[in-house]
Parts: C-alpha cells; sequence; structure tokens
C-alpha cells in the first residue's frame, strides 16, 4: 500500500471515529443527557482534527511538489471528512435544540 492511500486509511478512520461520536451526542442530548453529549462532541472534535491533521499534511505534500496524485481512496477520504465536519456541526445545533426545549 503507497503512502497516500495509508494516510486516505488514516482520514477515513478518524472522521468515521468523529461521525459516530457526533450522532451518538446527539442521542445523548436527546435523552437529556448533555454532560455526556457535551463530552462526545468534544471527542467529534478530536477526531476531526486528527483526520484534518492528516489532509494537512496531504495538501503541504502537494503544495511543495511532493504530491503523489489522486486516487479513489483518497477522494472518498475528503468526501468522508468533510460529510463527517457536515455532521459534527449539525450536531451540535441539534445538542443546541435539546438543551433550550
Amino acid at each position: 500500500m503507497d503512502k497516500m492511500t495509508e494516510i486516505a486509511f488514516q482520514i477515513i478512520l478518524h472522521a468515521g471515529n468523529g461521525k459516530s461520536s457526533a450522532m451518538e451526542a446527539i442521542q445523548e442530548a436527546k435523552a437529556g443527557n448533555f454532560a455526556e453529549a457535551d463530552r462526545l462532541i468534544e471527542e467529534a472534535g478530536t477526531e476531526l482534527g486528527e483526520a484534518h491533521g492528516h489532509q494537512t499534511k496531504l495538501l503541504q505534500e502537494e503544495a511543495s511538489g511532493e504530491g503523489q496524485g489522486v486516487n479513489v481512496i483518497l477522494v472518498h477520504s475528503q468526501d468522508h471528512l468533510m460529510t463527517s465536519m457536515t455532521v459534527r456541526d449539525l450536531a451540535i445545533e441539534i445538542i443546541e435544540i435539546y438543551r433550550n426545549k
């Protein structure tokens, strides 16, 4: 497996973990467990930050002329990361709606 594919899989892993934590946070807020919802949102942010760090590494390599081209797994990882970040952002808003009910 080449370096880019390995990094893409790291992005997918951490983005998926982040999205799962955000979805769990919504369920906790729905049940009125706001401390746990807040913890899970923080966990989601940590995971997405890790995924973003891997993405930044690829961007820096590309900018310095060391890019390796694009493969389908990389495209999938970028899609997964952006979707997961959107889920986290929406989860924050949904939790606030439950909190203010």
